[in-house]
């Protein structure tokens, strides 16, 4: 026999505030997350201190899915530069999907703009380990210039995951090309 177990109060705000962040923008009210969560504001205030911590809990709490539906396994023993298209391919695939708004992370930065802000510092150390994975790579994959290289990845990883979201642009047969040049150009094998 299998028993149902209702979300809690907690997962029901944290999957509200991901859901109509991403979708909505940072700057969902608190009565629209409440309402969403099947929650009061009493509550959702006994257990986070305000809506900028619920915010930067629930970003947190995407971080784990955000990594493993990008990076390739820490075991694939592909070489470094397919580990690398590994990436971009992934962000090809989800930018097909109707509901894509583009790297959560990247727009709850734009949204926000105070660096200081809860939200933010998370989504900044997200991608701040994007490029460091990108930094790893390029380097172990010999590039003449590994720093340069994993800031002109991040900077296409972004600049893809924007247009995509926004509708702007459609990645396939765009993205790959782009990056095979970038590592090409670095002498990256």
């Amino acid at each position: 026999m299998t028993t149902n177990v209702k979300p809690s109060s907690r997962e029901r705000l944290l999957e509200a505030a991901a859901t109509l962040t991403y979708r909505d923008g940072a700057g969902i009210g608190v009565d629209a997350l409440c309402k969403a969560a099947g929650v009061s504001k009493r509550s959702m205030y006994q257990l986070f201190e305000s809506k900028d911590e619920l915010l930067a809990a629930s970003l947190e709490e995407r971080a784990a899915a955000f990594v493993a539906g990008l990076l390739p396994a820490a075991d694939d023993d592909r070489v470094p530069r397919e580990r690398i298209l590994h990436v971009f391919e992934q962000v090809e695939l989800q930018a097909g999907a109707p509901e894509f708004r583009g790297c959560r992370y990247l727009s709850v930065q734009i949204e926000l703009k105070d660096q200081s802000h809860p939200a933010s510092q998370v989504a900044h150390r997200i991608k701040g380990n994007l490029k460091a994975f990108f930094r790893a790579e390029v380097e172990q994959g010999g590039a003449s210039d590994p720093d340069l290289l994993a800031r002109q990845l991040t900077l296409v990883f972004d600049g893809a995951s924007a247009r995509a979201g926004i509708g702007a642009d459609n990645l396939t047969g765009l993205i790959a090309p782009t990056v095979t040049t970038l590592l090409d150009a670095a002498h990256m094998g």
